[in-house]
């Protein structure tokens, strides 16, 4: 009969502690699927900004000659000298 009891509580401890890693396991597997999606989406960002850095580094770089920026601000600003007609056109 003792040994009976031995055996139910060694499968039991047995089973409760496959369950445990089981389920500490899937918690892992879950956070690191997220951790990989916020990566991807962290990556899809800065691949965005890297995009815009450029451009704008390009814009600034344009913007150091006199005749870019005037046309710069003509276009974007809507500047004018004072004995300018200026047609919109949308």
């Amino acid at each position: 009969m003792d040994a009976q009891v031995g055996k139910k509580f060694w499968i039991g401890a047995t089973l409760l502690i496959v369950i445990l890693t089981l389920s500490v396991v899937g918690r892992n597997v879950v956070h690191a699927i997220r951790i990989k999606r916020q990566i991807n989406a962290l990556e899809r960002e800065r691949a965005v900004y890297q995009a815009r850095i450029a451009e704008d580094s390009t814009l600034l770089e344009h913007l150091r000659y006199d005749e870019y920026l005037e046309e710069y601000a003509r276009e974007h600003y809507r500047l004018q000298y004072a004995d300018d007609r200026v047609y919109l056109i949308e």
